[in-house]
């Protein structure tokens, strides 16, 4: 009721009295029967709600629905969740309730679990039974042919292609590219206050371009920049198709986005010859299994869009927790930068530029790498959507309800992490326990490009450990979401010379 009256001009406790005394009458006086017939449309459709709801949430007598809240019909516990930072909304639902537990949010039935073995049931043994599901409108916006919103033999053969592309075998030889990049920026960086999260985002969506597209720079290349730029400003906006709102200028940007990709797709089909031009979409074009049809132009577009969408937001929040975390621990930092200039050496010594091989030998580098991936925990939780009703750790599951395997509160876990808060990379000197240790997520649909993600964090690091030194500017810590956690204001830092 407060949401109805919220849209009138009178506050809710002002409107009877005021429609008495403008009327003369009191309000049962006035129904008529155009009225009534409204009250009835409006009971009938609160009566469906209810319904459903009941219907969403009927199980067996003799199999229970894991313990929890489903807080109020049809709005759930949506509220609740954003008015509580949501990793502390998790965590206290599984110190009430254990680590299997049942939630209502975003008008979804929902279980959460936060232990790797149930993690595992749903990621990897039974995940035939658990769909990825994603909202309508991220799907709009990547492309319903993409990947991540597929399983069976379509997401088989194009896991296949995707995974080729980012084998240590095929991005060893980014190593030089992706050195380039960071070479240019970092000079623009020198001596100026620069929002950490916004600059990892641009080295981040370079890097991500090079994946795509490969070496070879079309002149569509630029275009699609722009455009996807424009796209990604509609990712987490309100899904309303309106005249002038994000999500709407973002639709526009995604079909000049898909026109653009079909021709450079129609300019490299015609140049077959000379090679696809490598990146995923040289990959792509060059699926040619008899048995199979050859992959359309839009199943090839939202494919290339959805590797540029997982390769970008996630990676620039990681690298701006690596450099909040080096900042604040300044005894780890001059460990690691002691490591880099023995790499530096060999480089110098040698006459030649960093490879591939020499990523392979910074063991505390990418300790510290782990361990922003388990403290920031970028990926909070995924989601699944059971594709039948499923028994499942001795409770009931009903088909379509959401299921979400909690990577941040596993992560957090001080049975596996003892004192979790703490950010400390020598934990992993030891590898983790199975299943404990899911930044990429787990099993058929995990991450395909988690090498990559490390290479670019390793090869920036290793430039700016031995070249630069930073300070945050302000004083004010904390988290904020958008949608991933990152450091407030996007961590704020002035880059200077480093003294050598």
């Amino acid at each position: 009721m407060q949401l109805l009256f919220s849209s009138l001009p009178l506050p809710p406790h002002t409107f009877l009295p005021t429609f008495t005394a403008f009327y003369g009458c009191h309000l049962p006086f006035l129904i008529t029967p155009i009225v009534l017939f409204y009250l009835m449309v409006v009971l009938v459709v609160v009566m469906l709600l209810l319904l459903l709801s009941v219907h969403q949430w009927r199980h067996p007598k003799d199999k229970p629905l894991p313990p929890g809240s489903m807080g109020w019909p049809y709005i759930g516990e949506t509220l609740k969740l954003y008015k509580e930072n949501p990793n502390s909304f998790f965590a206290n639902r599984q110190k009430r309730y254990g680590d299997i537990f049942k939630s209502h949010i975003l008008g979804c039935p929902c279980v959460m679990i936060s232990s790797p073995d149930a993690a595992k049931i749903v990621l990897v043994t039974k995940a035939h039974l658990f769909k990825p599901t994603y909202p309508p409108s991220k799907e709009k916006m990547i492309g319903p042919e993409a990947i991540f919103f597929h399983q069976g033999p379509y997401h088989s053969r194009l896991k296949k292609l995707v995974q080729a592309s980012f084998l240590p075998s095929a991005i060893r030889g980014s190593v030089s590219e992706i050195e380039q990049i960071v070479l240019k920026f970092l000079p623009a960086w020198e001596n100026t206050t620069l929002n950490t999260l916004q600059e990892m985002k641009r080295y981040a969506f370079d890097v991500a371009m090079i994946s795509a597209f490969g070496h070879k720079q079309d002149k569509e290349i630029n275009g699609i920049k722009q455009l996807y730029q424009c796209l990604e400003k509609g990712y987490n906006s309100m899904p309303l198709d309106l005249p002038g709102t994000p999500f709407n200028k973002a639709m526009k940007a995604r079909k000049l986005l898909n026109e653009t990709l079909r021709r450079l797709i129609k300019e490299r089909r015609e140049n077959e010859k000379q090679g696809g031009g490598g990146g995923l979409l040289g990959v792509l074009l060059g699926d040619k299994n008899q048995k199979v049809d050859q992959l359309s132009d839009s199943q090839i577009a939202d494919n290339v869009i959805g590797v540029i969408f997982a390769a970008h937001d996630t990676t620039a929040s990681v690298l701006t927790w690596l450099l909040k975390y080096l900042h604040d621990n300044g005894n780890l930092l001059e460990a690691v930068t002691r490591e880099q200039e023995g790499v530096r050496r060999e480089i110098i010594e040698a006459n030649r530029r960093l490879m591939w091989d020499d990523t392979r030998h910074m063991p505390l580098t990418t300790r510290v790498i782990q361990e922003t991936l388990r403290t920031a925990s970028i990926l909070s939780f995924t989601f699944r959507e059971a594709v039948e009703d499923v028994e499942f750790e001795g409770y009931y599951i009903p088909k379509g309800w959401k299921v979400l395997p909690l990577f941040r509160t596993i992560h957090h876990c001080a049975d596996f992490f003892p004192k979790p808060e703490k950010f400390d990379p020598s934990r992993f000197e030891v590898p983790p326990k199975p299943n404990t240790f899911m930044p990429f997520g787990n099993g058929v649909h995990s991450c395909p490009g988690s090498e990559l993600a490390k290479l670019e964090m390793l090869v920036l690091l290793h430039h700016l450990t031995t070249k630069y030194r930073w300070q945050v500017v302000g004083d004010e810590d904390g988290i904020q979401y958008g949608p991933f956690p990152v450091p407030k204001k996007g961590l704020p830092v002035k880059v200077t010379p480093r003294d050598i």
